[in-house]
């Protein structure tokens, strides 16, 4: 079993900051990349950011220079530090980690889901 857990989500002003994290754990073998996305109501999820193993990271373009992804790789967490939150910020945060299990290691990465965590912007 892998298990993707994340906390930090809250009720937060606008202008203000949040830090979420997400910790994978389980029957892991290899982390490749992981990532947060987000899904406001009615609306599609889309990529909020993703880091690889090596450091490489890439942003939605609506949270470019607010929003910082980083990861320890030593204890499968990857954090999300948003600072200068808007209102539109404001959507279930989902993290993502694309691994190996370590019970398949011969199998492609497979897609995990952490269960959300809310995130509340108030103007």
């Amino acid at each position: 079993q892998v298990q993707l857990v994340e906390s930090g989500g809250g009720l937060v002003q606008a202008g203000g900051s949040l830090r979420l994290a997400c910790v994978a754990s389980g029957s892991i073998l290899s982390i490749n990349a992981m990532g947060w996305y987000r899904q406001a109501p009615g609306q599609q999820r889309e990529l909020v950011a993703s880091i690889t193993s090596g450091g490489r990271t890439n942003y939605g373009d609506s949270v470019k220079g607010r929003f910082t992804i980083s990861r320890d790789n030593a204890k499968n967490t990857v954090y999300l530090q948003m600072n200068s939150l808007k209102p539109e910020d404001t959507a279930v945060y989902y993290c993502n980690a694309q691994l190996i299990r370590s019970d398949r290691p011969f199998s492609r990465p497979g897609d995990y889901w952490g269960q959300g965590t809310q995130v509340t912007v108030s103007s």
